[in-house]
């Protein structure tokens, strides 16, 4: 019997074999409630019951013939679900005789008497088609049914192949800790066959100690918590076996706990792949420790060696420095001894025919130790300087023809002096002394001749620009004068060197060695820097710093130092009370001896104590103090004497004072400083300037 037809157009089977029963039959119900198909005979009828037949339709005689065992078999062989309604019109009992019947236990039949009305007959076709529906629906169902344990099936069968192919424990217990499942895995643990696992309590497959180590794990899994912990599982064999364990609570439609999921892992390679990176780290921190150790040991080995170089090189440079410092003063010592001991033996005899010459070898060589002093205080940033405001363009246009004759024919000197070079605060003397120095130096570099070239520009540095170490430019705006020559170039080891004192690569009485040293030292004292670029074979640039800068509210002026007068004889004084503080016995007295002669009236003291008695016990017309005193130094001493005559003017003498480096901070207005050592006439031009208007 066919059974893949589809059931969503049920068709009607009519078997009527006489006149028009079924042409009639046939149009009712076509009409009012399905497909339907005549057949001439009953077996005909058998061959196309199948399950799109939703009724069969047949009158009495139909039944008269053999053929309608046929249909009988088929009925008979239905599937399960299957029970085709059938409809038997029959003639009132009186006409026919009785028919074959259909079998008696066929339940799902419909007698209906003839004649029977349209409205009747319909009415029972279509209470027979809506059975066949039910039928229908209970057969979807009963496939679906059969389709999803078939799924299942084949899932479980899945589920239980992945289970047992996995090198974990996998099971499933009950509340009673009975093992529901379990997978192939236990049969090598435990060495039983699964068979013998299941049905069994797990405190009966695990011995005493393993289950009162994994009971309070199992009651809080039932609890309905979600348990994972590490232990150790010893093989049958006793050897090492790291276990990761967890017990997954299952709850049920009502969310009761049902049971719990065992998961065991062995993970015993990862546990000894984890100790041995942990020893190995171990190890490894040992091994850096003792080399730490070792690299501070040499660090501090190396810091020890670095400073006995650095000391050396010191003790080094302080050598060359004390041996070029003895070597001149030795000389210019030389000079002044020998010259006053001639003078002193013309004199002893009476003679002083020529004396003024030996009179003039003394005081140059007194002049030279003077400027020598003066370059040293330079190097070691310890000069005091008359810093100004100032333009650099026209200084460098006012050393035009100075350098000019310096440099001679064979080198041509250029300039290109920027427009927007900001104003800087520096010694313009000082500024000058370090132009000229280096062009010198870069003419000495070009025996030939060549090119110089002097140029100022403007530059921001940037804090990223600012460079490190001793090269390092604090960041801001700056005027900067640059020094271009094209001569022989210095090689790197000496530039490492060229700011040494006394160091030179002049022949012999062409240089002092104290040129850059100076010009270092002005820089370093004026905030500002110095960069040497110089490749050999291609020349030489110095770059001079100068930082911008700000206008001051107050003037300008009140730090200058007093201004030269022409030539002309030193001028005297009329009487003045002059307060002289000095702490030198030989100074003292000669500065007394010439102001004496000057006509002053001077009271002298030796230090600012003795002088604070003086200025109580009266007025003076000026004060001229020594700035490094015992005590009180000189600018103290000014100070307190101002606050009883605040208009006192004061004259400074100074061979070197931290404090006085920079006059225009260091003086006020009525206050003038003078050098050590300076001639007679300079100190007593300098009192006189006290006292102009």
């Amino acid at each position: 019997m066919q059974t893949s037809a589809s059931s969503d157009s049920p068709t009607v089977l009519i078997v009527a074999p006489f006149g028009r029963d079924a042409e009639t039959i046939a149009k009712l119900v076509e009409k009012e409630l399905a497909t339907p198909k005549r057949c001439a005979t009953p077996d005909h009828a058998a061959a196309q019951l199948d399950a799109s037949i939703g009724a069969i339709v047949l009158t009495e005689e139909a039944l008269f013939g053999d053929d309608a065992a046929m249909l009988e078999a088929a009925l008979h062989a239905q599937p399960a679900w299957s029970d085709v309604p059938v409809v038997v019109l029959r003639a009132a009992k009186s006409r026919l005789a009785p028919a074959r019947p259909l079998p008696g236990h066929y339940s799902n039949l419909v007698e209906v008497e003839r004649p029977v009305g349209a409205a009747t007959l319909i009415s029972t076709i279509a209470s027979a088609l809506r059975a066949r529906q039910k039928q229908y629906v209970i057969r979807d169902q009963v496939q679906r049914l059969s389709q999803n344990q078939e799924t299942l099936a084949r899932s479980e069968a899945e589920l239980r192949l992945i289970a047992d192919a996995l090198p974990v424990l996998i099971a499933f217990v009950d509340p009673s800790l009975r093992y529901v499942f379990v997978n192939k895995a236990y049969e090598a643990w435990l060495d039983a066959p699964t068979t013998e696992i299941v049905g069994r309590r797990l405190p009966d497959i695990l011995d005493a100690p393993t289950w009162q180590q994994r009971k309070p794990y199992a009651e809080r899994a039932l609890a309905g918590e979600a348990v994972q912990f590490s232990v150790n599982w010893p093989t049958r064999s006793g050897e090492r076996r790291a276990c990761d364990i967890r017990y997954l609570p299952r709850r049920d439609s009502a969310g009761r706990v049902d049971g719990f999921h065992i998961f065991v892992a062995d993970v015993t390679a990862k546990t000894l792949a984890l100790e041995a990176v942990q020893r190995q780290a171990e190890e490894l921190e040992q091994k850096v420790a003792e080399r730490t150790a070792e690299l501070q040991a040499q660090v501090v080995a190396r810091a020890s060696t670095e400073s006995a170089l650095h000391q050396a090189r010191k003790m080094e440079s302080v050598g060359q420095l004390t041996g070029g410092i003895a070597h001149d003063f030795n000389n210019m010592l030389t000079g002044i001894i020998s010259a006053l001991d001639l003078i002193r033996m013309r004199a002893e005899s009476g003679r002083v025919d020529g004396v003024e010459r030996w009179i003039d070898v003394a005081s140059a060589s007194a002049h030279r130790a003077a400027a020598l002093t003066q370059r040293l205080l330079a190097f070691s940033r310890r000069q005091s300087l008359n810093s100004q405001r100032l333009l650099v363009n026209e200084l460098v246009h006012s050393l035009d023809d100075l350098m000019r004759r310096t440099l001679g024919e064979k080198i041509r000197l250029s300039m290109d002096l920027g427009h927007d070079v900001p104003l800087v605060r520096a010694d313009s003397n000082q500024l000058e002394s370090a132009i000229l120095n280096l062009t010198i130096n870069a003419r000495d570099a070009m025996p030939q001749g060549g090119q110089l070239e002097i140029r100022t520009r403007r530059q921001v540095v940037e804090e990223d620009e600012a460079g490190t170490g001793e090269d390092r430019l604090r960041a801001g705006c700056y005027a900067v004068l640059s020094v271009t020559d094209t001569g022989e170039g210095i090689p790197p080891d000496v530039i490492e060197r060229i700011f040494e004192p006394f160091f030179t690569t002049k022949p012999i009485g062409q240089g002092t060695g104290l040129g850059m040293s100076m010009i270092y030292g002005f820089m370093q004292q004026s905030d500002g820097h110095v960069r040497i670029d110089s490749e050999v074979g291609c020349g030489t640039t110095v770059r001079l710093y100068l930082p911008e800068s700000v206008a001051d509210s107050a003037g300008e002026g009140a730090g200058d130092a007093p201004q030269a007068p022409p030539e002309t004889a030193t001028p005297t004084g009329a009487g003045q009370q002059l307060l002289v503080v000095e702490d030198d016995a030989q100074v003292r007295t000669l500065v007394t001896e010439v102001l004496t002669e000057l006509g002053y009236a001077v009271t002298v003291v030796e230090d600012g104590d003795a002088a604070l008695k003086v200025l109580q016990s009266r007025r003076v017309d000026a004060l001229v103090t020594d700035v490094g005193l015992p005590g009180l130094n000189g600018r103290q001493l000014a100070e307190i004497a101002r606050q009883t005559q605040p208009t006192l003017p004061v004259l400074f003498m100074t061979g070197y004072a931290e404090a006085a480096r920079d006059q225009s901070e260091f003086l006020e207005a009525g206050m003038h400083m003078i050098g050590k050592p300076f001639s007679l006439s300079a100190f007593g031009d300098a009192v006189a300037q006290l006292f102009l208007p």
